[in-house]
């Protein structure tokens, strides 16, 4: 049976150090892609939530200057 990841390495060591080093850079952003585009698609379906909640006025919201006084407050 053939290993797939070792051809692929033998072929890789062929590359240019520049070649090489991007196709790392490649292979390292794929690891991260479908985590971070889940977490991406999970804020924008939140903040969705949240903007309809705070328009059918179920939001209880607070001025700006009480809250910034209340901080001061806690952490002067």
């Amino acid at each position: 049976m053939p290993d797939v990841v070792a051809d692929l390495a033998e072929q890789a060591r062929e590359l240019s150090a520049e070649e090489r080093s991007r196709l790392v850079d490649l292979l390292l952003e794929s690891l991260h892609e479908p985590p971070l585009a889940g977490v991406e698609a999970a804020w924008v379906q939140e903040i969705e939530r949240r903007v309809a909640a705070h328009a059918r006025g179920e939001v209880q919201t607070f001025a700006a200057e009480d809250v910034f006084a209340q901080a001061r407050g806690i952490a002067p």
